[in-house]
């Protein structure tokens, strides 16, 4: 994905008396660690007690009741399939260290699975109220676009924060590119705590997922690159911002973000332009 280069905004009023607050608590020396905040990731587990990752609050999994063959819910003991989701969970933990931890598995071996299973866990997770689900994850089927669009919107109004990754193709895919989830893709900068407002959408933001060390299976770790990478770091930047403002909505999660972008110059304070990505 590219970024944007050397963009600067003037903000005035309301919105910059209370800067100090949301930056402060963005920002990677604000103090902010999660504390009290409840992340969700939906993807295809994490690993149990990875060193990078911790002891986890509660991990289940989207399975099929061999009774009924419908998809359910249940409580997971199997952790991470393939390493996707421990590689998220990790970038939470490092970004927002106190946050509380949860899994919800909707993807197998070899990142196998369908767009029923992920309805089924993201919807559940809303359900739940977890205060941010990182989800990245997408589908390009348009038959699930319905039903996905009406949990993202149920999740909005509930002040529950999708935090979703964008597809790393030029594709359409589903949710990120809906309004009522907060959009993330990766830039190419070298700074490891910066994060950039797109101001030519449907990707709102862009994060560090480029050659990012991650853990993965077997408490080992890895370098890896992709959209999917940027995504929960934002979502760790949402845990630190909730965690001093914890009724924010998801509209004001994002103009938080907005706010401590290192491209938007805020009052007449000044912030670093960034070069082409």
């Amino acid at each position: 994905m590219s970024g944007p280069a050397g963009l600067t905004w003037s903000l005035r009023g309301r919105a910059a008396a209370d800067l100090p607050v949301l930056a402060d608590t963005a920002a990677p020396d604000g103090g902010s660690t999660g504390k009290g905040v409840r992340v969700c990731v939906v993807d295809s587990g994490i690993e149990p007690d990875h060193p990078l990752v911790g002891p986890l609050d509660g991990s289940w999994a989207v399975v099929k009741d061999p009774t009924t063959r419908e998809l359910v819910i249940r409580p997971d003991r199997t952790g991470d399939t393939c390493g996707h989701g421990t590689a998220c969970a990790g970038i939470i933990r490092r970004t927002a260290p106190d946050c509380e931890l949860y899994s919800v598995r909707v993807l197998g071996e070899r990142f196998t699975g369908t767009g029923d299973m992920l309805i089924a866990g993201l919807r559940w997770a809303v359900e739940q109220g977890f205060d941010v689900v990182n989800l990245s994850l997408s589908t390009t089927r348009t038959r699930f676009l319905e039903e996905l669009h009406a949990i993202a919107d149920d999740a909005f109004f509930a002040r529950t924060a999708i935090v979703a990754s964008a597809h790393n193709t030029p594709v359409e895919s589903y949710p990120w590119r809906f309004s009522s989830v907060i959009s993330v893709g990766s830039h190419q900068e070298d700074d490891p705590a910066l994060h950039l407002y797109n101001p030519a959408p449907p990707v709102e933001f862009f994060a560090p997922g480029q050659n990012v060390r991650v853990p993965w299976l077997g408490g080992a770790t890895i370098r890896t690159t992709g959209n999917s990478f940027a995504t929960p770091y934002v979502a760790g930047l949402c845990a630190r911002i909730l965690s001093g403002r914890p009724r924010l909505t998801t509209f004001q999660l994002k103009s938080a973000l907005y706010l401590t972008a290192a491209n938007v110059q805020v009052g007449g304070g000044t912030r670093p332009s960034t070069p082409t990505t």
